[in-house]
């Protein structure tokens, strides 16, 4: 799962969402951007690579996904991976990454950043379509959470 290639590493994050205070997706960008960044770090990522983010809401999720993996309905992240330097591009539904932080009972800011490192670990080849695969990504997932010190998961609250 290891690639060559993160200091200097070029990390664009854009917004395409309302509803949210400028302060704030502010905030949602630098933690997105850092993010890709512990991923990398976290995954032995060595010399400039390129990741593109896109923060958007359910509406361009849906059409991207109906698109490209024949699913007509919105998810929280897709990872587009690509060849060489450039790693790929990760789009998250700002929406979906709300509520999954309500329903977890942890801030926004978590959420995304942990779908932010959900699709950069999918762009260095993690998998988790079986049950090992998935185990590994959640362990990797934590260990980008933790540098990024958002210790542990968290339970969602009860109603």
């Amino acid at each position: 799962m290891r690639r060559t290639a993160a200091a200097g590493s070029a990390v664009s994050v854009r917004c395409r969402f309302r509803g949210v205070p400028a302060a704030r997706a502010r905030r949602l960008r630098e933690r997105a951007r850092r993010a890709v960044r512990a991923a990398l770090r976290a995954e032995g990522v060595r010399g400039p690579v390129e990741v593109s983010v896109l923060l958007a809401d359910d509406a361009t999720l849906q059409a991207l996904n109906r698109t490209y993996r024949g699913k007509d309905r919105p998810t929280d992240v897709l990872a587009f991976p690509q060849d060489g330097r450039v790693l790929g591009d990760v789009v998250v539904s700002v929406e979906r990454a709300a509520w999954q932080a309500r329903r977890a009972g942890h801030p926004l800011e978590r959420e995304v950043a942990l779908l932010v490192a959900h699709g950069t670990l999918h762009l260095l080849g993690y998998d988790d379509q079986t049950h090992a695969g998935y185990r590994a990504m959640r362990a990797a997932q934590d260990r980008v959470l933790e540098r990024m010190r958002f210790p542990g998961r968290r339970r969602a609250r009860s109603p």
